[in-house]
């Protein structure tokens, strides 16, 4: 590992990776010598204290019902409430706080798009919705690398209005390039979903250049982008991007479980029908009818994530303070660094951008002749933790014929020191169960 970044000298920003350490009580409390290695922040991430302090000051000082009543608690509530949208709504580049919507996670975000399409596409919504509305024939074009987040709910949209999903395919590599997409567009096409970074792969999409392709070739459809991997980890603008519908998760960036963003053009999400109704989401009501707020209270029905969007609005700040340019050249470096590793080991396949081409901080490996989830009990044993599976992106593992495969992933914590155990505890699997002599 001649000529890498020094331990003592790796950084992020101003700071040092081992300094950043001491803010996340997961690792402060067993100091610079933990000797576990959390590698599986692209699934989960740690929390610093800054997002856990937020969380549990308001639930001692401030907590009260938002946006219902008029105490000057529900004030208070409904203050702190509002200023954590319209700090996510800076964070990923929002030209409106509107147009930041609470949900419970990525996932929700993103079926809370699909499911209004689909009852626009029912006559759900009245002219505003009509613009949403698939007929049978019409395409949803997706990449072969999506997570199931983003695949399961179109696939329910197209059988719900005859609409055909057309797969952007991949290499053998699990990557895929505009010209891939472009190739796919017709006059049917409505809606381009994909993700901002792979799961699984780490590819990088610039997706300005996706849009831009898009609205050349087929300007009616709508682009939607699943950003989980790219908001917690380099700087984003979705408002800049183009993108019509952009979703994102609190965990995966510092922040709580049980919060999701969903980011849409403000025209858009007044027009979209809620895909949940109920309480503080309406004008008013009849026993037979009911008219919706704007965005985006229209979509928010029932008690909201309070507590989590404030732990999540500090997570954000805590980010911003650091400097997202920062951020994704730390984990850059991470990825470069365990990708020049894992080349030299035998019988070992890298999954996604090869050596010397850029990808995001995280690394989907396949060894020969062991299973992935053979490869994390060896590593866990190690001392690592990393993530096993399909990723939740089957379609893609079977394009590339795997059922499985191991992935390590970094964030603001992750030192230089992790990656290179890594790639020394992974050189040593095939030799374990007999089938190598290890790194070469």
């Amino acid at each position: 590992m001649e000529g890498m970044i020094s331990t003592d000298t790796e950084r992020v920003g101003a700071r040092t990776s081992r300094d950043i350490r001491r803010d996340f009580p997961a690792f402060a409390a067993s100091g610079d010598a933990r000797p576990t290695a959390y590698l599986d922040s692209a699934a989960t991430a740690q929390r610093p204290t800054a997002a856990l302090d937020a969380e549990r000051d308001y639930l001692e000082h401030d907590l009260a019902a938002v946006h219902r009543g008029a105490s000057a608690a529900t004030g208070r509530s409904t203050t702190r409430f509002e200023e954590a949208r319209a700090d996510l709504a800076r964070f990923v580049g929002a030209r409106d706080d509107r147009e930041i919507v609470w949900a419970q996670n990525a996932t929700d975000a993103l079926n809370m798009v699909a499911l209004g399409i689909a009852d626009a596409s029912a006559g759900i919504g009245g002219a505003d919705a009509a613009r949403f509305a698939l007929q049978p024939g019409d395409e949803i074009v997706l990449t072969e690398a999506e997570h199931h987040a983003n695949l399961l709910p179109w696939q329910r949209v197209a059988q719900r209005t005859g609409a055909r999903l057309v797969p952007v395919k991949v290499d053998e590599h699990g990557c895929w390039s505009i010209d891939d997409l472009v190739a796919v567009l017709t006059p049917r096409t409505r809606v381009v979903a994909f993700a901002e970074i792979s799961n699984v792969t780490g590819l990088i999409v610039p997706v300005a250049e996706v849009v831009a392709a898009v609205r050349s070739r087929a300007p009616q459809a709508l682009v939607v982008l699943d950003a989980c991997q790219s908001v917690p980890h380099r700087p984003v603008d979705f408002a800049g991007y183009g993108v019509d519908f952009a979703a994102f998760s609190g965990h995966k960036m510092l922040g709580p479980n049980g919060i999701g963003v969903l980011y849409g053009r403000a025209d858009l999400l007044d027009a979209l029908p809620p895909a949940r109704t109920g309480g503080s989401t309406i004008t008013r009501v009849t026993f037979d009818t009911a008219e919706f707020l704007p965005a985006p209270q229209r979509f928010e029905a029932g008690t909201q994530p309070v507590s989590q969007a404030i732990g999540l609005a500090a997570a954000a700040r805590y980010l911003e303070e650091m400097g997202m340019d920062a951020v994704a050249a730390h984990e850059d470096a991470f990825a470069e660094r365990v990708v020049d590793g894992v080349a030299a080991i035998p019988g070992v396949r890298i999954v996604g951008p090869q050596l010397g081409q850029a990808r995001a901080g995280l690394v989907s490996v396949a060894v020969d002749g062991v299973h992935a989830h053979d490869v994390g009990q060896f590593l866990d044993d190690a001392g690592l933790v990393v993530r096993v599976g399909h990723h939740c992106a089957q379609p893609l593992h079977r394009a590339l014929g795997l059922t499985a495969t191991t992935r390590a992933s970094a964030h603001v914590y992750t030192t230089a020191e992790e990656a290179d155990r890594f790639v020394a505890a992974l050189g040593e699997v095939r030799r374990f169960f007999g089938l190598g002599t290890g790194a070469a």
